[in-house]
Parts: structure tokens; sequence; C-alpha cells
């Protein structure tokens, strides 16, 4: 157990057996009453946000979250096999844990997993990653009033929007979270 004026930033907190996590956090101290901390938190495997006011110095129950480092290696029908990078055991995360970020990831990519009494919890993948572009339509010079885009596949099967003039076989950095192109890379 812990106290609420030992919050911060990243911090898992286990309320009604659900793992939340601390977005944002301020201890206000009003000029009438006591002081009271309010918090931003998002629940680790739904990914909703709440508000949640506490009381200065409230008890509050802290939930140990283990954040390793390890290199995806391969799909395994519906799961995902990693390697940790510290003492090389491979462990298995459902596809239900890695979710949209699959689109994202290639074999020997490092990621990290935060783990809970030993099962994974959720993935964090670099902010953004080179893929390479497996098919898009050719872009008409012309046919448009401002910059359009156009859709592409990459080469992990994830359709993203891209400038009409990327064409074909080029590789392009995209961002992870929200799947936007951020440019080419030669």
């Amino acid at each position: 157990m812990a106290s609420t004026t030992d919050i911060k930033n990243g911090q898992v907190l286990k309320i009604e057996n659900q793992l939340w996590t601390i977005i944002d956090f301020q201890h206000v101290k009003p000029g009438k009453g006591g002081a009271f901390v309010r918090t931003k938190m998002r629940n680790v495997l739904t990914g909703k946000v709440v508000d949640k006011t506490y009381n200065a110095g409230a008890k509050i129950e802290t939930a140990t979250v283990d954040r390793r480092d390890y290199q995806y290696l391969y799909k395994d029908g519906e799961d995902f096999v990693f390697m940790d990078l510290s003492d090389y055991d491979q462990i298995t995360v459902p596809g239900t844990v890695v979710g949209d970020q699959a689109g994202y990831m290639l074999e020997n990519q490092n990621a990290t997993i935060a783990m809970h009494e030993g099962s994974p919890l959720y993935i964090e993948l670099p902010s953004s990653v080179v893929l390479e572009i497996t098919y898009t339509e050719p872009g008409l010079q012309g046919d448009r009033s401002s910059a359009g885009t156009k859709p592409a596949t990459l080469e992990t099967g994830v359709e993203i929007q891209v400038p009409l003039f990327v064409e074909q076989n080029t590789k392009v950095k995209v961002d992870t979270r929200t799947g936007d192109y951020l440019g080419r890379v030669s």
C-alpha cells in the first residue's frame, strides 16, 4: 500500500482488481477545505481513460509491473513469440494483447512488454518503424485540388494513406501509435 503523496506519472495502481496507469496527476490545496489529488488514469487492458479524485494522504494499492525489452521472433497461429533480450527466454504473447500493434511488427524487431504476475499486459513498439510498400496505385498528377493521398499496403499487410508521389517498393516511416505516414526513407 502507498499514499496519494507517492503518485507519479506512469505508475500502475490496482483498483477493484483492475490495473490503471497514471497519465496525469495534480496535487490541489484549495483555500478552504482539505487538500486532494486529481488524477487521470488509463485502464491497462481496455484503454479507457477516467478522472478520479483522492483525498490527500489516502491509501492506494500499487501494482508491480515489470517492463522488459524483448525481440519479436515469429507468429505462431494467433499468438506471437518474443525472446527476452536479457536471458534469451522465449514467451508467447496472445494476439489479443498485441492487438493492432501486429501491423507494425517485423521479425527481429525490438519491443517492450509490460508483465504483471507473469502475464503480459501490453506491448510498446518504438514510436516509428520503417516498412516497405508492397502495393499502391500510381498517382496521377493534376487530378486534385490540393495535396492528396492514396491507400498503400505495407509489407505487414496494413493499409495506410500516403501522398500521391509515393510509389510501390518505397520504404516509408510510419507512426506506430496512429498509423500515419511520416516520410520516405532512402
